[in-house]
Formats: C-alpha cells, sequence, structure tokens
C-alpha cells in the first residue's frame, strides 16, 4: 500500500476513527497533516491524545466554502469523515452530509485538490426510503459529480474498541440473557477500524484522477446473533438469547422519538442498525491493495477482555 506523501486534511478528525487515523500518520511520520473539527471542545478532544509529531487543528464550519477553501489551501488530499447516523436538534441529517459535502466540493476544486475520500455508510442510495441512507447517497452523488476525483467508502459496523458498536457488542457478549431485534438474524460484516484507516489512506492515491464507489467489508458475513455468541467466548459465556419482534421495536422507539427531543435512537438509526450487510469485498479489498484482519483477530482486540 502506497501512502500519500502530500498534505492531507481529516474532517471529523475528533471522532473515534479521525483519532485512528491522525494516530496512524503521525506514526509514519506524515509531515502534513490538518485536523479539521468544529468547535473547541473537539479541537481538546484531540490535543489529549497527546500525537506526536501533533497535527495542525483548525476550527471551522464545514458548510461554510470559504472556510473550507482556507482550510485545504496546501493540501492534496482530504479524508472526510463527517457524518451522523442519528439527528439532534439543531444537526440534521441535510446540514451533515449535503451541505458540508456541497460545501467540500467547491472547495476542493478552487483549492485544486488531488483525490477527495468520503466515508460513507453501506446501503446508502439516493431512492432509499431512509432518510440517512438517502441523505448519504446524495452527498455521495455531489462529490462524485464533482470535478476533483473522489472516493466513497460505505462501511458497515467498524469495531475499533473505543466506539458505540464496539461497548454494545462487549456488553452483550458478557451478560447472562439478552434480546436482540428478531433474535439477532440481522447480518452483519464487521470491519476492523485499523483495515478502515488504512483503506481511507490508500484510497488517497489508487486509481488517479477515476471517481470510485467501493463497498466495503469485513472478511466473515453472519448473523447478530452469532457474533455476539463469538465474542462471548472470549469471555468464557455463552448467553441465552431472547427475541424482540422488530415490528414491536420499531413501534416503541416510534413511541419515544415523539415523546423526547433527544431520543437515544431514531426509526432511521434502528434501520440503519437492523440492514443487512453483506458484501463481497475482493473489489474493495484489492483495489486498495490491502489485507482484512480475521474476524476473531478483531474481536480479542477490540471486544474481549
Amino acid at each position: 500500500m502506497d501512502l500519500p506523501k502530500d498534505g492531507i486534511v481529516v474532517t471529523g478528525a475528533n471522532g473515534q476513527l479521525g483519532r485512528a487515523l491522525l494516530t496512524k500518520l503521525a506514526a509514519d511520520s506524515h509531515p502534513h497533516v490538518r485536523a479539521l473539527v468544529r468547535s473547541e471542545r473537539a479541537k481538546e478532544t484531540i490535543e489529549a491524545e497527546n500525537i506526536s509529531p501533533a497535527p495542525e487543528i483548525r476550527i471551522v464550519d464545514y458548510t461554510n466554502p470559504k472556510q473550507m477553501r482556507e482550510a485545504l489551501t496546501g493540501a492534496q488530499y482530504v479524508i472526510h469523515l463527517v457524518g451522523i447516523i442519528k439527528e439532534m436538534p439543531g444537526t440534521r441529517y441535510v446540514e451533515a452530509h449535503e451541505q458540508t459535502c456541497h460545501a467540500l466540493a467547491l472547495a476542493a476544486s478552487r483549492a485544486g485538490l488531488k483525490r477527495i475520500v468520503y466515508l460513507s455508510i453501506l446501503g446508502s442510495t439516493v431512492d432509499s426510503p431512509n432518510d440517512c441512507l438517502a441523505s448519504k447517497g446524495r452527498a455521495e452523488a455531489l462529490l462524485l459529480d464533482d470535478r476533483v476525483p473522489t472516493t466513497v467508502i460505505r462501511v458497515p459496523m467498524v469495531i475499533g474498541g473505543d466506539d458505540p458498536a464496539s461497548h454494545s457488542l462487549r456488553k452483550q457478549a458478557q451478560a447472562a440473557s439478552i434480546r436482540l431485534i428478531g433474535g439477532g438474524r440481522t447480518l452483519q460484516q464487521p470491519i476492523d477500524a485499523r483495515d478502515v484507516v488504512r483503506a481511507v489512506l490508500a484510497a488517497c492515491t489508487a486509481q488517479p484522477g477515476h471517481d470510485l464507489s467501493l463497498d466495503a467489508g469485513g472478511p466473515e458475513c453472519l448473523s447478530h446473533r452469532n457474533l455476539v455468541l463469538r465474542a462471548a467466548r472470549l469471555f468464557d459465556n455463552e448467553p441465552t438469547i431472547g427475541s424482540i419482534p422488530l415490528p414491536l421495536a420499531r413501534f416503541a422507539v416510534r413511541c419515544v422519538d415523539k415523546l423526547m427531543p433527544s431520543p437515544p435512537i431514531t426509526l432511521a438509526m434502528l434501520d440503519i442498525l437492523q440492514h443487512d450487510d453483506r458484501v463481497d469485498s475482493d473489489r474493495f479489498r484489492k483495489t486498495l491493495g490491502i489485507e482484512l484482519t480475521p474476524l476473531d483477530t478483531t474481536l480479542s482486540d477490540h471486544v474481549g477482555p
């Protein structure tokens, strides 16, 4: 895998993947790294990592083309990690996805970037009935229709240790008994966060001048039930698994959504979590020249004791 040598800008750099990416770039002694965040608090999150050499950190409005152009000046690649799966008051899908990608496309064209790498969600299409996935699909189209070559990587569940998916799986694996929606029949193809980091870096220089859309997936596809049982073995545990009917779960989430201004889960978020993920990861792996971490290694490193 050939890593880019020119300047890299990382948006949404304070998130779990963003911090892992900055750490990887620092470990590889990459000389020109700029991290973009939305707030002083997000800036402090990166500073608390004590990354050495430290990236340049800038606070920007991702929806402002002028600010984004200034933030991209001198760089050749931008890795766009900004996105949400749950809307909250003041943060909507259209703002987090479409408006940020519109501003990025304008800024990247004017700054003369070589490539945009956009991290999206598996299942995203402009005609999806899911509000989040449709918004992501429209955001992808904005970048792929622009003049700057773009690589879109759509990822499934990402397991990295310090993230909600790993935390939830770890908790389920240690429980004596749990109830999963539909008995855990939903298909999962989890990918190691380290593989995602390698993939987005490789995507910066893969197939110069061409747009790419890649569906990413881990090395194994299995039901959520079997994923939990696989993780539970690391704790010498075998939880009893019951079932919650999907219609009942959707009804409960709809009620909570109406009663709470900021519910812990929304219907769009639930449907993303219940989306069956099954992809042939060979094209993704071969195009970017990476090898995928075995699932058992991922679970041992990030979920197990």
